[in-house]
């Protein structure tokens, strides 16, 4: 990975509070990986920047160099990789997700279903 992917990944990790590095966007995700994961964040209700990877093909693998994660969905929370779409389902089935963002100081409020 060159120095200029990495730093734009690391620019947008650490300007942006919840960062989502996924397959497509929030409204219209290109996988179900990245379509669960960003329905869980907008399920609880977490303000976050979707960045499609399949927009710039130097993303896509600059972020799995970054993380040393070999998958994409990848969330990032307050500069820290949380990780992919089977974490985030499991620590928000067991509630961890929701204490996470509290502790984070982030705002977390499940909409209703």
């Amino acid at each position: 990975m060159d120095n200029v992917v990495a730093e734009r990944i690391r620019q947008e990790v650490n300007e942006n509070d919840v960062v989502l590095f996924m397959k497509g966007t929030p409204v219209f995700p290109q996988c179900g990986f990245s379509a669960t994961a960003a329905q869980i964040l907008t399920h609880l209700g977490v303000k976050f920047t979707g960045i499609d990877v399949l927009q710039d093909p130097s993303i896509r693998q600059g972020i799995k160099d970054f993380s040393n994660w070999p998958t994409i969905p990848q969330l990032y929370v307050k500069g820290e990789f949380v990780g992919g779409c089977d974490i985030l389902r499991e620590m928000f089935q067991t509630g961890e997700l929701q204490q996470f963002f509290k502790d984070k100081g982030l705002e977390a409020q499940e909409q209703a279903s």
